[in-house]
């Protein structure tokens, strides 16, 4: 018979508040606790999302009650939390990245395959509207083979909450690599092989990145990976803190075939199909599907005078649904119509996907396994660029069950 879910969030920062609405509403789930380790946090939780605290980790973990853990800890602390986790019985939701370590990614997926519980990254990319259309795309032969993607998350540091205490600054980018993993090597069921990677030494001199001014040693404050993937395709990832770019901080900018591509720039999505044989008279149809993949808001205001300004400050992309997503949205609850969504709508298909597999006993769509593919190219990553850009091979967990 199948068990509803008690979950203690852990970790009562900015970014889970959105989330412990979307626990608490979900017809599978019984109760939802929250905890951290500055109780003025929890206690603000409880007030506004009517929870109860649980005081600590441990007793989280200690407690029978609870079989589900939410992570919305730190970065650099997933790893052992999620690790912890398992192996005390729980099923986990975790923020991303997976981990920061190979060895604790691979740990991972050990002790689900052990444990038989389900882990779950909740990575928000996998429902961008950009990758949603290029995984649907693809899959209709409108690419041809895949050739080349290129896929970014641009957001500098100012714009960010991390990377201002004095545990994270300077962090590598590329511990958190899954928003361009996530989205390119989603939409071609594919896994990287191989990589190379060349950083950017940054040169602001702010104390965050740089020789002895960082837990990790950092000095690239950018990161520029190319990488093989499993279908013969190259991918070209970049992960950016320091740079001049808003909105969106996540997208797809290209995804090339040998029959089609597409492009993408501020609000406007193109797909370029050939319609003619190869050779000089050939003949590429181009089609703006823009309105498409755009959130209804952006496609609502696209008259608007200052349209590609508001665009480019990241107007009407947060909680909105797109067209492209509208599949997704029947098989949402009832009970999450009105509530807040966010990061392009990929909320809320997040939390029915974890509970769903919990309350199915069935392994969700951001596994462990793919978890794995997600984060260790990055990692493996950061070394190719502290040697100067020398090409790596990249581990692999498998695919995982199909369920």
């Amino acid at each position: 018979m199948s068990e509803k879910l008690t979950v203690a969030v852990i970790g009562c920062g900015r970014f889970a508040q959105f989330f412990v609405p979307l626990f608490k509403a979900h017809p599978y789930v019984e109760k939802v606790y929250v905890c951290d380790l500055i109780r003025e946090k929890a206690e603000e939780y409880k007030e506004r999302f009517d929870v109860e605290i649980i005081d600590t980790f441990e007793e989280a973990l200690a407690n029978p009650e609870i079989n589900c853990i939410g992570n919305f800890t730190q970065r650099h602390l997933h790893g052992d939390i999620v690790i912890r986790a398992l192996k005390a019985g729980k099923h986990l939701y975790s923020a991303v990245p997976m981990a920061t370590s190979v060895d604790e990614c691979q740990e991972i997926v050990e002790l689900v395959k052990q444990t038989g519980k389900i882990y779950m990254m909740g990575e928000t990319c996998y429902y961008y509207p950009c990758a949603m259309y290029c995984r649907e795309a693809y899959k209709e032969g409108k690419f041809g083979t895949f050739v080349h993607g290129d896929s970014q998350y641009f957001h500098d540091i100012d714009a960010i909450g991390y990377g201002k205490t004095p545990n994270e600054a300077g962090m590598p980018p590329l511990f958190y690599p899954t928003h361009s993993t996530g989205m390119i090597l989603s939409a071609t069921d594919s896994y990287v092989k191989k990589v190379v990677c060349l950083g950017y030494k940054d040169t602001v001199n702010d104390g965050r990145f740089g020789k002895g001014t960082n837990e990790w040693d950092n000095e690239f404050s950018n990161q520029y990976v190319l990488m093989e993937l499993s279908n013969g395709g190259i991918a070209r990832v970049t992960e950016a803190r320091r740079i001049g770019y808003k909105s969106p901080s996540s997208y797809i900018s290209g995804f090339y075939g040998t029959d089609g591509s597409y492009e993408f720039s501020n609000a406007q999505h193109l797909l370029i199909e050939r319609i003619s044989a190869r050779g000089d008279d050939e003949v590429m149809k181009v089609t703006d599907v823009s309105d498409y993949v755009n959130s209804s808001e952006m496609t609502y205001n696209k008259n608007d005078p200052e349209f590609k300004t508001k665009a480019a400050s990241h107007e009407w992309q947060w909680d909105v649904f797109s067209p492209v997503q509208q599949k997704e949205i029947d098989r949402l609850p009832k009970e999450y119509d009105g509530l807040p969504n966010g990061h392009m709508g990929s909320h809320k298909f997040l939390i029915d996907d974890f509970c769903k597999a919990v309350y199915n006993h069935k392994h969700p769509i951001v596994n462990a396994w793919k978890a794995a593919r997600y984060t260790i190219p990055g990692l493996v990553a950061i070394e190719s660029a502290k040697q100067g850009g020398v090409p790596m091979d990249v581990p692999d967990c498998g695919e995982g069950p199909k369920d």
